[in-house]
């Protein structure tokens, strides 16, 4: 046998087994993950409670994107902007002709349109996978879920389906279920001016978010959203990541009342010179 087809031989012999290691790997982690028995409450429901945490890049793009550089200059490498693999199903959102050129001119303006850069609620899903951990407080009754990034928080109805939101809010309305061990949340009422990430990815006031909070293990959540607007998009789509407990010694959440940061930003222009 020549040389060159031995070595391609080889070379496919070991790709078939790499491949294969990783079939097995993957189907151990599903298998473990579907076979994961949660803690429970009182009331037999799985136990959420704790200080949780997306790791990752989806705040930036919440579909795949090249690292690329920041947009202050002078922070160099430390201001970059990470590479991503994305979070969205399928890879890109499927947005309506005309939606596509407006969520260009939102990234090629981010850094002065971008709803938190000005220290506004980030709405559901993005307050998520901010980089910024967030506290679920669980009751029969109801979920409290408390967000670091802005102090921002909501109330998830557990026994209240019928009820409804009066006006449209930053963190919308939430009503919540159970589904076995999933914890299924139907999001409505939200304002039109939240985004999903720095890149510009937006909604209109028709947004419709189903979240589900799955325990995968001791320490860990997938969390899985189905986004729907009409207004916006061509049909519904998903995003996924994992959720990771945060286990640091006394972990709390701390202050990030990020209003006094942006003031400047948002009301520098009305300061007037001191008369001299």
């Amino acid at each position: 046998m020549p040389m060159r087809a031995r070595g391609n031989g080889m070379l496919l012999v070991l790709a078939a087994v790499a491949i294969a290691g990783l079939l097995v790997t993957t189907e151990q982690a599903l298998g473990a993950e579907q076979s994961y028995e949660p803690p429970r409450t009182a009331d037999d429901r799985p136990d959420l409670n704790g200080i949780w945490q997306a790791l990752g890049s989806a705040h930036w793009n919440i579909e795949g994107h090249a690292a690329q550089p920041g947009p202050v200059v002078a922070l160099g490498a430390i201001g970059a902007i990470p590479g991503g693999l994305g979070v969205v199903e399928g890879g890109s959102i499927p947005y309506q002709p005309w939606a596509v050129a407006q969520k260009q001119e939102n990234s090629e303006n981010w850094v002065t349109a971008d709803p938190v850069v000005k220290c506004y609620m980030p709405g559901v899903p993005r307050a998520t996978y901010m980089p910024f951990p967030f506290q679920i407080v669980q009751t029969p009754d109801h979920v409290l879920i408390t967000y670091e990034f802005a102090s921002s928080s909501r109330i998830i109805y557990m026994s209240q389906p019928d009820f409804e939101s009066p006006f449209d809010t930053w963190m919308g309305h939430s009503r919540g279920h159970w589904e076995g061990d999933t914890l299924v949340v139907d999001v409505t009422a939200q304002v039109g001016d939240t985004w999903f990430d720095s890149a510009g990815n937006f909604h209109s006031n028709a947004l419709h978010v189903i979240e589900r909070y799955t325990p995968i293990s001791p320490n860990a959540l997938r969390y899985e959203v189905v986004i729907e607007d009409p207004n916006v998009f061509t049909r519904a789509w998903t995003m996924s990541m994992p959720l990771y407990r945060r286990l640091d010694e006394n972990v709390q959440l701390l202050e990030f009342k990020c209003v006094e940061f942006v003031e400047e930003l948002l009301y520098g222009h009305l300061r007037k010179d001191p008369v001299r």
